[in-house]
């Protein structure tokens, strides 16, 4: 055999394991199924049930109060433009998947971004996988979520989940590398426990990159949902890809 009748697939690799796990794991899969249409469900009907006019002023006072005038105002409009064009619920519907993708990619990768800022075996080898993840185009995310979950919203959050977790790893484990050692130390000599340290100076002094990376991963989110109309997750991707 000759070099050029070498030939690699990876679906060779890949097949009898997706099998595997749907032979083996329907029932974790149906079960996180439900879970997630339970959450979703529940998101949207608390983004539904006020009237829109209601929704738009707790909007408007919630970015007064948080943020600026100007940030306020722009919400308040565009918002108005949702419910204007006839698309306030799939507005909402959207909101709802954002909502708990950026939760969960947040809840999983804040603990491992302080764990790889602390153990450095541990960013070493996070760092090929998350420029992996960060290569791979998004779309690809869906297929082996549409594999596991089949259609719906449910692959859809799936693969939001996992393409908001990198951003946001990466930056909590930056924010973490760069924390100021006088302060730790000033915080370790005054007897302070490792929760109060990391509650009373790291986080607080972490916090803007913390940030940063919270913006990347609703950012990341947005993007990935709207692709994942195409499967059928609804909401304003199902409005673009229609």
């Amino acid at each position: 055999m000759s070099i050029a009748d070498l030939r690699f697939s990876p679906g060779e690799f890949l097949a009898p394991v997706v099998d595997w796990l749907n032979a083996n794991l329907h029932g974790l899969f149906v079960a996180i199924s439900q879970v997630v249409e339970a959450v979703l469900g529940l998101v949207e009907h608390l983004l539904l049930a006020p009237h829109p006019y209601v929704m738009i002023a707790i909007v408007f006072v919630a970015a007064f109060i948080f943020a600026t005038k100007r940030v306020a105002v722009f919400a308040a409009l565009m918002l108005a433009f949702c419910l204007f064009s006839g698309l306030w619920v799939a507005s909402m519907q959207t909101i709802a998947l954002v909502s708990v993708s950026v939760l969960i990619s947040v809840a999983i990768a804040f603990p491992l971004g302080v764990l790889a800022a602390r153990v450095k075996r541990v960013d070493d080898a996070f760092l090929p996988i998350l420029n992996i993840m960060q290569t791979v185009p998004p779309w690809v995310y869906l297929i082996p979520a549409v594999i596991l979950f089949s259609l719906g919203r449910v692959p859809a959050i799936i693969a939001t989940i996992v393409y908001g977790i990198p951003p946001m790893l990466r930056l909590t484990t930056l924010a973490f590398k760069q924390l100021p050692k006088d302060l730790l130390e000033l915080g370790q000599a005054s007897g302070a426990s490792p929760k109060d340290i990391l509650f009373k100076i790291e986080l607080p002094t972490a916090a803007p990159t913390l940030l940063v990376g919270l913006n990347q991963c609703i950012l990341m989110s947005l993007a990935m949902v709207v692709l994942a109309g195409l499967v059928g997750a609804g909401g304003l991707g199902a409005e673009v890809t229609r």
